[in-house]
């Protein structure tokens, strides 16, 4: 496995799995915690408003993606908050329109460049140093805010209405958790897509929770199993010149599956 690190697509494609493990581990424990997948499923897709924007105007396409990203969440954590039950309407309006707004744009756009298409799927191979940077910036936010306001996330995670009589601000920091989220979905577009992030947020925690005692060891297994899955994926990847988005996403489906078969066989085996 080693050989293929001697190409240097190979190296930042590798560094780029570090930078999207890091940042789904904690922002996917957060979403699977607080039942967020819709919520992170529209951020994603209404991001791509952003892109189209981006490349109409002449902007980097990442940059509109998180301008976009950030917008989407804060509406989405403002309107959310008191009315959880009816958000899911709202979200695939937003789902939906960011979609299509982007792809329009993209069609006016002169000279539009398919590899935008990259996007969609994900294509962590043609990562460039530059995309590593943005990473690393975005990570360090998460990671910061993290390591910062761990008890108030936990807090508005478990029970909101009790962490505001602790005096915690659950409204600020819901908002927050979800502003997160928007950054982790962009440091995951290149690396699997905007069709396939989904799986990556959340599998690896779905599994990490079987056997975290904390929100912490949880996210910490979460990173562990999203680092397996997303070098596993490049190896596929590579070895037979398929998709690496796709690939990282077989290799998490295949492992979950895999992962509820045997929590299937253990429970039956303990019940007898």
């Amino acid at each position: 496995m080693f050989e293929i690190l001697q190409f240097e697509f190979m190296q930042n494609a590798f560094i780029a799995a570090l930078l999207v493990s890091i940042a789904t581990s904690i922002i996917g424990t957060l979403v699977v915690v607080n039942r967020m997948v819709f919520v992170a499923g529209g951020i994603a897709h209404g991001s791509y408003s952003g892109l189209g924007a981006a490349v109409f105007l002449g902007f980097a396409p990442m940059l509109g993606a998180l301008v976009s990203a950030v917008l989407f969440a804060v509406l989405i954590g403002l309107l959310s908050y008191r009315s959880k039950e009816r958000i899911d309407t709202l979200i695939g309006a937003m789902w939906a329109f960011g979609m299509a707004f982007g792809i329009i744009l993209l069609d006016l756009t002169p000279g539009y460049n398919v590899e935008l298409m990259s996007y969609l799927f994900g294509s962590i191979l043609t990562i460039g140093n530059f995309d590593i940077w943005v990473m690393a910036g975005l990570d360090l936010l998460i990671v910061a805010a993290a390591l910062l306001f761990y008890k108030e996330f936990l807090a508005v995670s478990f029970d909101s209405e009790f962490a505001s009589l602790q005096g915690v601000n659950a409204k600020l920091f819901y908002v927050v958790m979800i502003i997160l989220i928007a950054l982790g979905v962009i440091i995951s577009i290149q690396a699997v897509g905007l069709i396939l992030i989904i799986s990556l947020l959340t599998i690896p925690p779905f599994m990490a929770e079987r056997y975290a005692n904390s929100l912490a060891s949880m996210m910490g297994l979460s990173f562990l199993l999203s680092l397996i899955f997303m070098y596993s994926g490049l190896y596929a990847a590579y070895s037979f010149d398929i998709s690496s988005g796709a690939a990282v996403i077989a290799v998490a489906s295949v492992s979950f599956f895999l992962f509820l078969i045997y929590e299937r066989v253990r429970g039956s085996k303990n019940e007898g």
